[in-house]
């Protein structure tokens, strides 16, 4: 029985990268551990902190505000965009020339840089000239997403699930093309219907594909900033106040380091938390 030499010098040649990106992540990330365990007061003069800004953090009632419209900002877009998605792509055609049409259409809003998203629902949902603010108010809907929290959180919700739901769309239809056709001729044979061809079928085999799509969605969806900045400001008050707006006011509008980089720190271990949390779900009882 032969035994194959394997050859290893292909490492080197990853080898830089893997150096200059730990190299960006770890000095960043110590720079804010440095921060969240001492006091400054200016000329860069430091003292011990300690553990001071993170029992701070944790029980700030703006933090817990925060982190609850986070939370379900987060909760409401997956709600949406997961089915959403998968609805979309088992709509799209595998064969002929409208699957590259279909494909283009679907990759145009990940194109758009995410400040031009906020940038252009903000002109459509502007009270006086907002394509989408005459069509809503002229359906007899009092709409003003810069006075009411409730009109705001469905501009950004409907600006979020326009943009990345083509994401969850484009992740699911490379996962139903990957299933061979053999699923499908025995389905057709046993005179499965349509609900139990994606029951027994489709879905089970997107199970791995729908796992990394609610961990990206929920992800970036947890740490956005750039939309919401543009769009609403964190307003109107503080009803799209996001931690990860308000980790910013903290850091740049306050210029309070300590505090910043403790939330900064505590709100990096919630995402890997809730991330670990929906694999280990979504991956319970998966076949070794």
């Amino acid at each position: 029985m032969s035994s194959k030499t394997q050859n290893n010098k292909a490492w080197w040649l990853v080898a830089p990268v893997f150096i200059m990106v730990a190299f960006n992540a770890l000095v960043p990330l110590m720079t804010v551990v440095n921060y969240s365990v001492q006091e400054t007061f200016g000329d860069n003069v430091f003292t011990w902190a300690g553990v001071h800004w993170f029992q701070d953090v944790l029980h700030s009632e703006r933090f817990h505000s925060a982190l609850l419209r986070q939370l379900l900002f987060s909760g409401i877009v997956l709600a949406i965009e997961i089915p959403l998605g998968l609805g979309v792509a088992l709509t799209m055609p595998r064969k002929g020339p409208w699957v590259s049409v279909c494909l283009v259409l679907m990759s145009l809003p990940l194109l758009i840089p995410w400040n031009v998203v906020g940038s252009m629902w903000n002109i459509m949902a502007l009270p006086d000239i907002g394509l989408l603010a005459k069509v809503i108010n002229g359906l007899g809907i009092d709409y003003n997403y810069t006075r009411q929290p409730v009109a705001a959180w469905f501009t950004i919700v409907l600006m979020d699930v326009w943009h990345w739901t083509s994401l969850v769309a484009l992740l699911c239809y490379a996962g139903l093309v990957s299933i061979p056709d053999a699923y499908y001729q025995a389905a057709k044979v046993d005179g499965a219907k349509t609900w139990a061809v994606f029951r027994f079928i489709q879905l089970p085999k997107l199970k791995h594909v729908l796992t990394i799509a609610v961990l990206l969605r929920f992800m970036d969806s947890f740490m956005i900033y750039t939309e919401v900045s543009v769009l609403t400001g964190g307003g109107p008050g503080s009803a799209t106040t996001f931690l990860s707006i308000d980790l910013v006011k903290i850091a740049l509008g306050q210029f309070d380091l300590g505090p910043a980089a403790a939330m900064s720190l505590i709100y990096f271990m919630i995402i890997l938390f809730l991330s670990w949390l929906f694999y280990t779900l979504m991956m319970k009882n998966e076949d070794a």
